[in-house]
């Protein structure tokens, strides 16, 4: 990290050096789950089932993705502050015990997952026919745990020492592996569930070993050594309290997937999950550069908070809403242009087109307002308060989404868990809007 240039370098240029790549790596990150289901999709034996056995699956993939960005960055936005603030001792702690505790969880969540995998799927919402599909996925899904908790954490880290390249190529290793061995597994070798499923681990386990030897290598900013992974108690709790928005974020992904399964299966059947799991390939799509865009913002925000250049940190603010308008708008006008031609990548059955066309249009209504929503939201984070930043990240997906998916599902049926999606992001926009603009007022500068 060059600290002249992120303290008093030109903050759109710095702004674009960490966002592009952060960007970047956050699409092709996003392939991991979108190849799978393509290749799932299309295969004769699969189809829709299998699309249907990924989409009950993704919930619990979203709970150890929340357990490594707690750690991931919770560590790294601290370890931001301490740079800015010239604390390179406690750095070096943060950024250790970050990678100790993301290694601690994926262990737990791989031994938890296997012993009761079963009654989770079918708490989650799986049929007597999509169970075995999922079970075959998720089976071996768990078996990476510690791989995707130790690389999301490792990208995060790269991020605040300003490398974003190296974070981008790591994301790039990883989906580069996975696309190709889809192909092998699935298309070649007939593996089915279990071939996506190795093929997915194995792209994690490459980007784990980059990122490792990153961290503890000669190109890191602060080497990380087993010194500074061991467990301190108040470095642990700091690091835990300050991911915990991004934690609960990802959390209450989860909890939406699960309800809007649970509603699915009600009011739709194993075909409206299988359009469902589609929707939100395209929405995690959709949404990866707007999250690599706070990737961006959060390092320079950080540090320029700890070193008190309050004006650098709302310029960064401003460049970013610009910047997240724009993208989100772009990928609004492709969904509500080219709905039919997105969902037949995925799937070709024509009761899947005929409905998928009609939830894309309405799911992704106001699909322009998300980016500044995000951007406010992961400004909280970035200058440390936690509070806010918790409301925020849990107010478009699990405050106001879930209570409306189920309180419009019962009066339009199976229409009513669309139309809740656009309603919940005009009004977490409204809410963001007045507690960023209070925010600002307050800031010293």
């Amino acid at each position: 990290m060059d600290k002249e240039k992120m303290e008093k370098g030109k903050v759109l240029p710095l702004l674009f050096e960490l966002s592009v790549p952060a960007m970047i790596g956050m699409l092709v990150n996003a392939i991991y789950n979108i190849v799978d289901r393509m290749f799932i999709g299309n295969a004769p034996h699969l189809g829709s089932m299998g699309l249907a056995g990924i989409t009950i699956s993704y919930p619990v993939t979203l709970v150890l993705m929340a357990l490594s960005l707690m750690a991931g960055v919770g560590g790294s936005t601290r370890f931001s502050i301490a740079l800015g603030a010239k604390e390179n001792e406690k750095a070096k702690y943060f950024q250790g015990n970050a990678l100790m505790i993301t290694i601690l969880f994926g262990l737990f969540f791989m031994v938890f997952g296997n012993i009761f995998m079963e009654p989770i799927l079918k708490i989650l919402g799986a049929s007597e026919q999509i169970l075995p599909y999922a079970r075959s996925y998720l089976s071996i899904i768990l078996y990476g745990g510690v791989f995707q908790c130790v690389a999301m954490c490792g990208n995060n880290f790269s991020r605040a020492q300003g490398n974003a390249r190296n974070a981008m190529v790591s994301q790039m290793l990883g989906a580069g592996f996975n696309i190709l061995f889809d192909y092998i597994l699935i298309v070649q070798c007939h593996m089915g569930m279990e071939g996506a499923a190795l093929a997915t681990i194995g792209g994690q386990f490459l980007s784990m070993v980059w990122q490792l030897s990153f961290l503890f290598g000669k190109r890191s900013l602060i080497q990380c050594r087993f010194s500074h992974m061991k467990l301190k108690k108040d470095y642990a709790l700091v690091i835990i309290e300050t991911g915990v928005p991004a934690f609960l974020m990802q959390m209450s992904t989860s909890l939406l997937n699960i309800v809007i399964n649970g509603t699915l299966g009600k009011y739709g059947g194993d075909t409206a999950i299988s359009t469902v799991g589609i929707v939100t390939s395209i929405q995690t799509l959709m949404l990866m550069p707007l999250t690599g865009m706070t990737q961006g913002q959060q390092p320079i925000m950080s540090y320029n908070f700890g070193a008190k250049r309050y004006d650098r940190v709302k310029e960064t603010l401003k460049y970013t809403i610009i910047g997240s308008t724009i993208i989100a708008f772009i990928g609004f006008s492709v969904i509500e242009l080219f709905p039919q031609a997105i969902i037949s990548m995925f799937n070709n059955e024509q009761e899947i087109i005929k409905l998928g066309k009609v939830v894309l249009r309405i799911w992704f209504l106001c699909l322009p307002l998300v980016g500044c929503q995000m951007m406010c939201a992961n400004f909280f984070q970035a200058v440390g308060r936690v509070k806010k930043s918790s409301f925020l990240n849990l107010l478009r997906q699990c405050i106001l989404l879930i209570p409306f998916i189920l309180i419009l599902s019962n009066i339009f049926g199976l229409y009513g868990t669309f139309i809740a999606v656009p309603l919940s992001d005009v009004i977490s926009f409204v809410i963001t809007m007045y507690l960023i603009k209070k925010e600002i007022k307050e800031f010293t500068v």
